[in-house]
């Protein structure tokens, strides 16, 4: 917080004095210590901002329905709010989501819930429906990523495509990479940033591979990235390829493919690859006996059942 206030002061030649002065305010409207301490840390920029325009931002929250206890929630939760205008930015958006079909209360109940909602450019929420109606996978996925709703889901691909943005694809990109791997709107975003930096700082690929090779960000990381590196460059250590591997042929290969092409050649790779190693214990997919009620009941047959299969045997003879 402290650092923040000093560059903003060094940009804007403020003095001690405005911080003073910007707690008094802030204070003085109701903030908890826990929310003004967020808003000098991530939005240093308050302490030039006149009291008129903070109450604008407290007026519109309370005009929409956002109790009083839930002001300072999301204040404390996404600060920046403080700094947009009410009637060229937070209404126009609001009208937007209700052109799109959402009632105020699912607007209200997920600003309180997720006040970072506000921070959506005008257009952005519909572009991002516009990719939800069109994705083409499995109702299982589908599923998982409306489980909340259209409108959490649409905020949840908003931010992975700002997640991708900041690594350097393009939004056209971005928003390709999601509609070829739907998988990701489900996945957190930390495990698709952990994949991104492995991309680029340990295997030496531009991120903009992601845009011909999406299903990287959609396979396990532990299992399958991790594996398949390690056994390529031990082979490119070896001696063994004398090719560039690209990406593709990386990932898109099935395990068992992969394993043919790559592992089984080299036995010392098995343990690298993990998979396939010849310690793994195979687990039957079913309990032991599971066949049995399965099984067709057999019926004793009777003398007089013997009689009638064999005057029908010779009949047909």
């Amino acid at each position: 917080m402290i650092r923040n206030f000093l560059q903003c002061s060094r940009k804007f030649q403020l003095d001690p004095a405005d911080l003073t002065r910007s707690l008094k305010v802030l204070g003085g409207l109701g903030f908890t210590q826990v929310a003004i301490g967020r808003v000098l840390e991530d939005f240093p920029t308050v302490v030039i901002m006149n009291k008129g325009e903070i109450l604008s931002i407290i007026e519109f929250l309370r005009e929409i329905g956002v109790p009083g206890d839930n002001i300072d929630r999301v204040i404390r939760l996404y600060p920046r709010v403080l700094g947009f205008g009410v009637e060229d930015r937070l209404k126009p958006l609001l009208y937007e989501l209700g052109d799109l079909g959402f009632s105020d209360n699912e607007v209200r109940k997920e600003i309180i819930r997720e006040p970072r909602i506000l921070g959506m450019e005008l257009g952005e929420f519909s572009r991002c429906l516009q990719l939800l109606k069109t994705l083409k996978c499995r109702e299982a996925i589908k599923e998982k990523i409306f489980q909340e709703g259209m409108l959490r889901a649409g905020f949840e691909v908003k931010l992975r495509v700002d997640c991708l943005c900041s690594h350097g694809l393009i939004r056209r990109d971005a928003f390709k990479v999601l509609w070829k791997e739907p998988r990701l709107i489900t996945y957190d975003i930390e495990n698709i940033e952990k994949k991104i930096d492995f991309l680029v700082h340990r295997m030496g690929y531009g991120v903009e591979c992601l845009s011909d090779v999406p299903e990287y960000l959609g396979v396990n990381f532990e299992k399958q990235i991790v594996p398949r590196y390690n056994v390529m460059e031990y082979l490119k250590a070896k001696g063994a390829i004398d090719f560039e591997v690209g990406l593709k042929d990386l990932i898109k290969p099935s395990r068992l493919r992969f394993y043919n092409l790559y592992v089984k050649p080299y036995p010392e790779c098995e343990k690298l690859y993990g998979r396939f190693s010849g310690n793994l214990k195979i687990r039957n997919k079913h309990p032991p006996g599971l066949w049995k009620l399965f099984k067709p009941q057999k019926f004793p047959e009777t003398k007089e059942d013997v009689k009638n299969m064999k005057s029908f045997m010779d009949e047909l003879v």
